[in-house]
């Protein structure tokens, strides 16, 4: 499913992944914890090609990464790689049905069939009776929720979350990481989370643990 090989990334002076070797098979959730500066973030940018290592490889469902054009790469990351992050980054403008849709619609998938798979995830999600809301009108945990829908929407090899829980409170944040399992076991979604929480972390089916830029 993904693999990394000898990832080496620096900014300036800083050497933040130092030579990450690592595979995370198919159908698993894998927790990376670590404290701050330990390059948690910048190796899940790079599996989720959206920062670029300076030496080593990534490979994605037998992919080399390294070998794409700029414009397979974003065709590529759209189709197999979902993403969630601590901020939803939800459109305002868009109702949650809308914003679950545009990554479809990115993919070339017709505005019917991208509304009926929406729809269906958000339904699947505890959100059928907010289809129409804004961000604006949503709580927390749910436009947590739309992201997790937007994220799946395009059913990607991979779903690489940022802190997902980070801004919410205790009930959501439960919800939200049982929501994770729910979807791990169903459908044999891969996660990778980067996440503080130690208690979420010990129940995924590995922990990587990161201190100064590698894996202990």
């Amino acid at each position: 499913m993904i693999k990394i090989e000898n990832i080496r990334k620096s900014f300036g002076d800083l050497h933040v992944l130092k030579g990450i070797d690592l595979e995370i098979p198919s159908g698993k959730l894998y927790s990376i914890v670590g404290p701050s500066g330990a390059g948690k973030t910048t190796l899940l940018q790079i599996i989720g090609t959206l920062s670029k290592p300076d030496s080593g490889e990534l490979f994605l469902n037998g992919q080399r990464i390294s070998g794409l054009s700029q414009k397979k790469l974003a065709a590529f990351r759209n189709r197999q790689i979902g993403f969630i992050f601590q901020f939803h980054y939800l459109l305002p403008e868009f109702t949650a049905l809308e914003n679950v849709c545009i990554p479809a619609f990115i993919a070339g998938t017709s505005k019917k069939e991208a509304e009926r798979k929406a729809s269906e995830l958000l339904s699947y999600l505890g959100l059928a009776d907010r289809l129409g809301h804004k961000p604006s009108e949503l709580s927390g945990g749910e436009r947590q929720r739309v992201a997790a829908a937007r994220a799946l929407i395009n059913d990607p090899a991979v779903v690489l979350a940022d802190e997902p829980s980070g801004n919410l409170d205790t009930k959501n944040k439960d919800e939200l990481h049982d929501l994770f399992f729910d979807l791990r076991d169903r459908f044999h979604q891969t996660f990778v989370i980067v996440t503080h929480d130690e208690n979420f972390a010990r129940q995924s089916d590995r922990i990587i643990r990161m201190k100064d830029g590698l894996i202990e």
